[in-house]
């Protein structure tokens, strides 16, 4: 027995004392965004403070013909550096012991370009090379994607391009690629590197036309550039466009897969010239990393008409069966559904059922009768919403959001868009975004940021767009409109907001929530405001996350979700955070603070490490 506990108390030393890495950009491949570090505790947090600070340069507030920028990036800890990506896609290794600046690298993208999601960048990925040397060029290779859908692969330790990746250190992804717009057809999200193979999406704008770009997925040799396979999520002579995956691609390397998220086919808010279920979009595909080829898939949403993508990144994780583990992908939606999948065969570990929904009163549109519906977890919030739930803090701002309300159809969720006006609730900035999901391995508790808003669509006869153009601006705050060019109808959208300018749902509009995902209940929910972002979860069993427009950096307890620790920062954190543990056993936490040109929060361009 003492010879037993003596060995507990040596390994827990050697953990204290070693470096923990945060290798990806989630974490893990498969997105955990969990870390076994254990120095910063509930009992210290309280402790924490600002132990350095970096700032990028990089923000854009619109002016000068750029767009704004969003600063969502989640730096990796890989080969003893910090690297990120900020806005304008450059990329910074930084010392993680002190947050000094080590090398930039510049790709020069025009950053006078009206990019569809504005600048952004989330992330890079990391690559060794098992076969080159360890003083060889590139033995350690960083990976990026760009806005302007270049993939770039970079020496880790100098900077500079790798010289014998395809051409003079880049790929074109745009080579190979029809119907294609400046500023539609970009990368966001960091690339998935499995056994070699840099596996690549796209962002690509929304709600133009039929014929945009096709979400094609490729896969590169991360050694030469070369190109070993491709798979699309469209029938081939479809002429329809997207079902792209933008969002990041998980992976399972010993098992030989990927994870893809897509999106919905185009455009997102008419399917008349996409009939049928259009299969693999608003999925999760499984594909062999090595070839391409389809395993399996499963599609949360038949016939997207409502702007519910796969946003957040597959959660790859174990589900408890008694005493049986069985390896499971999580995904979870805009919808607030959570779906928890066998990984090998994508069967469902939990129930689903399929429902009826709501028909189409629209001409030429073919709504699916049925979507489905996991019966648990149940959903993250409320799935139906009505006038006499409008929200006001006041009686004549509730007066004005009920009247915005009665005049939109709404029969529930998945209720098709309509010449009327629909009520999209669940809203489509709603559920679990790009921010995705946290998981404790060890617990069995997943933890997710979730957004409750109300939106609003409203198809509209081409002929009559002009004239209905100058009504919807006068009933609603927040409007865009959308040519949807190829099919009968535009479209015009945007946020069920009071005159104020609150969402007219009843608070709270954001909130953390934790899941048992063996047990497929939910297990607790903090309240936090609007935002995006993801969360991180620790083995010293807190719960970081920011995300929200209060502009705060926050510490739940994983167990409760009861905060432990907050602070303000100098801008939004529309950011996911992650953490790491020197050699010498100190822990940092890392949080960009650059905000998003999109939500009511301060820009910046700090990265900002917390310790105590």
């Amino acid at each position: 027995m003492f010879w037993r506990s003596l060995a507990g108390v040596i390994a827990a030393v050697a953990l204290a004392q070693a470096q923990i890495d945060w290798l990806h950009y989630g974490g893990d491949t498969g997105g955990s965004r969990y870390s076994a570090a254990a120095q910063i505790t509930r009992e210290n947090v309280s402790r924490l403070r600002v132990i350095w600070t970096y700032r990028t340069g990089d923000i854009s507030d619109g002016a000068d013909g750029k767009r704004k920028s969003k600063f969502e990036a989640t730096p990796i800890l890989f080969n003893g550096s910090l690297y990120f990506s900020t806005p304008f896609n450059r990329v910074v290794s930084l010392d993680p012991a002190t947050g000094t600046e080590r090398w930039v690298f510049d790709p020069e993208i025009d950053l006078k370009i009206r990019y569809s999601e504005g600048l952004v960048s989330r992330g890079v990925s990391a690559w060794v090379n098992p076969a080159a040397a360890e003083t060889a060029v590139c033995k350690r290779t960083i990976f990026l994607g760009t806005l302007d859908a270049r993939l770039i692969a970079i020496d880790a330790k100098s900077g500079k391009r790798c010289p014998t990746f395809a051409e003079r250190g880049q790929v074109d992804l745009k080579k190979g690629i029809a119907n294609l717009d400046v500023g539609e057809y970009e990368m966001t999200s960091p690339p998935a590197i499995v056994n070699g193979v840099v596996i690549v999406g796209s962002s690509i704008g929304d709600n133009r036309r039929v014929e945009v770009e096709r979400g094609i997925i490729r896969a590169f040799d991360a050694k030469t550039g070369v190109q070993r396979w491709t798979w699309d999520p469209l029938p081939a002579g479809d002429r329809t466009g997207a079902a792209n995956a933008w969002s990041s691609i998980s992976s399972d390397p010993a098992r030989d897969l990927v994870f893809i998220p897509t999106g919905s086919a185009a455009p997102d808010f008419y399917g008349g010239e996409r009939p049928g279920d259009n299969r693999y979009a608003n999925s999760v595909v499984a594909l062999r990393a090595s070839t391409g080829k389809m395993v399996w898939h499963f599609q949360v949403v038949h016939h997207d008409l409502w702007d519910y993508d796969v946003a957040s990144q597959p959660l790859l994780t174990t589900f408890k069966r008694g005493r049986a583990e069985v390896p499971a992908v999580v995904v979870n939606t805009k919808m607030g559904h959570v779906f928890v999948l066998d990984r090998e065969t994508g069967k469902p570990l939990l129930p689903i059922e399929d429902r009826s929904v709501p028909k189409t009163d629209v001409m030429g549109e073919e709504a699916s009768p049925t979507q489905p519906f996991p019966v648990m977890p149940p959903p993250l919030y409320p799935s139906s919403f009505s006038a006499n739930d409008a929200w006001g803090a006041d009686e004549a701002e509730r007066d004005a959001c009920r009247r915005l309300i009665e005049g939109l159809r709404y029969e529930g969720i998945f209720t098709p868009p309509s010449m009327k006006g629909t009520l999209i609730y669940p809203g489509y900035l709603g559920g679990v975004n790009w921010g995705s999901a946290s998981a404790d391995p060890s617990r069995g508790v997943m933890v997710v940021n979730v957004n409750n808003v109300a939106f609003w669509v409203r198809l509209i006869p081409r002929d009559q767009l002009r004239d209905q153009a100058t009504e919807i601006r006068q009933t609603y705050r927040d409007v865009q409109f959308a040519n949807q060019a190829g099919t009968p109808y535009a479209m015009a959208r945007g946020a069920v907001i009071s005159p104020k300018g609150n969402p007219c749902v009843p608070p709270p509009w954001g909130k953390t929530v934790g899941v048992d995902l063996n047990a497929g209940t939910i297990k607790w929910e903090s309240p936090s405001t609007l935002g995006v972002g993801g969360p991180l979860i620790t083995a010293g069993g807190l719960v970081f996350t920011g995300a929200g427009i209060d502009q705060k950096f926050r510490a739940l307890d994983v167990e409760t979700g009861k905060e432990l620790w907050s602070t303000n920062l100098q801008a939004g954190a529309q950011a996911t955070p992650m953490t790491y543990q020197l050699p010498n056993g100190k822990q940092f936490v890392v949080i960009a603070a650059g905000g998003h040109g999109e939500l009511p929060v301060k820009l910046g361009d700090y990265l900002i490490a917390f310790g105590l």
